[in-house]
């Protein structure tokens, strides 16, 4: 693997303009090189905020999460007196991973050679060591709690998640109340013939939802979508649910707008008309052609109602079908020697039908390429491999 450069960002993002106007997308290979992949999990997945769970999951103290994060595995747990920790999940004597999956624990003990460390973090006991394990510690990661959901970052230096998008959490509050109240129903899951990248610019625009999506646009009133772009987040929102649709059965709806937000990189929170409502789908790269989708539904209530299941049914088998029909056409497109780039369709009197979100995230990749390659530089021009 080599290492990304200032040449290569400028080269991968060349016709790329801060006028959305005037804008071309990023360059096909960064969706289909495996040099752009790994530059994408270093710059990317490995410096920002990454969603866990809902708090739900974590209320007890000793309640504990592991997860992967940037090919890292991690763990979340709260301590006594409320606090949470991050850590890598990682003995600190041979480094077999520590806990697995959710639960409840009064210590984390390594299944290989039974280390036990608090909910802290510190080594409480090592079997027959011969020496002072005073001192000995997991490694600590970032973690926060915000907008009703637990979030990590591999980054030391990374700034507070609710210090970059604290007007975030503040729009969900106002739209949706009860998220932290609400409990886990169901998870979908997908593996998809595409890019991760692709899957992001499909769910940040709807340029394309007229075309591809006729149900959605009955359900969703499209003359009052808009979308707005903030510094690493963007919201969709537009009025909905007041009528017989063709997606699902809105009429006994309390809520009855489409709330969406995306939040830098990998993270989609959705509000959709129904009864109180969340949901939370995430994207992460597992290749140059090959993504991992997850769908988590939180509900009122575990038990889903029959509108409930329609709407739930109606992401699975009309929704997710349609998009990942388009995004892995794409990926094959972006193979051949046809296409290089395309323009940013920049409507701003007609938002709802402009992809001025892609362009915000476009820039946003081409930003974390260029601070990685000025943190290597700073480090006295020896940067490492990506």
């Amino acid at each position: 693997m080599g290492r990304v450069t200032a040449e290569d960002v400028d080269r991968v993002g060349i016709g790329f303009h801060p006028d959305p106007g005037k804008s071309m997308s990023l360059r096909s290979e960064a969706y289909t090189d495996p040099f752009w992949l790994e530059a994408d999990v270093q710059a990317i997945f490995a410096r920002t905020w990454q969603w866990i769970c809902h708090v739900e999951k974590l209320t007890s103290p000793g309640g504990y999460v592991s997860a992967t994060v940037a090919g890292m595995p991690i763990a979340v747990v709260r301590v006594r007196g409320g606090a949470l920790r991050a850590f890598y999940n990682v003995c600190k004597h041979r480094a077999h991973e520590l806990l697995a999956g959710s639960g409840i624990t009064r210590n984390i003990v390594c299944p290989y050679h039974a280390w036990t460390y608090g909910l802290d973090g510190r080594l409480k006991a090592a079997r027959r060591a011969p020496f002072d394990t005073g001192g000995i510690c997991l490694d600590q990661i970032a973690v926060a709690e915000f907008g009703g959901f637990v979030y990590v970052n591999l980054d030391p230096a990374a700034a507070p998640l609710g210090e970059q998008a604290g007007d975030l959490a503040a729009e969900i509050a106002m739209w949706a109340p009860d998220v932290a109240e609400l409990t886990h129903a169901k998870r979908l899951t997908y593996d998809v013939a595409t890019n991760w990248k692709n899957v992001i610019d499909n769910f940040l625009e709807c340029y394309h939802c007229h075309i591809a999506h006729k149900e959605f646009v009955d359900l969703v009133d499209m003359d009052t979508y808009e979308v707005k772009t903030h510094g690493i987040w963007s919201s969709h929102f537009a009025e909905a649910g007041k009528h017989e649709n063709a997606a699902y059965d809105v009429s006994g709806a309390s809520v009855t707008e489409h709330a969406v937000w995306w939040l830098w990189p990998n993270t989609c929170l959705l509000r959709y008309p129904g009864r109180g409502n969340f949901m939370v789908f995430q994207v992460i790269p597992a290749g140059p052609d090959r993504t991992l989708e997850t769908w988590d539904f939180y509900f009122e209530t575990a038990e889903l109602l029959d509108a409930e299941i329609q709407s739930v049914r109606y992401i699975d088998e009309v929704l997710q079908q349609q998009d990942i029909a388009l995004v892995e056409s794409v990926q094959r497109g972006m193979r051949t020697p046809a296409f290089d780039q395309g323009r940013i369709v920049y409507n701003p009197d007609g938002a709802g039908l402009s992809e001025h979100g892609v362009h915000h995230f476009h820039g946003l990749v081409l930003d974390a390429y260029r601070r990685l390659v000025d943190s290597r530089q700073m480090k006295g021009g020896m940067p490492s491999p990506v």
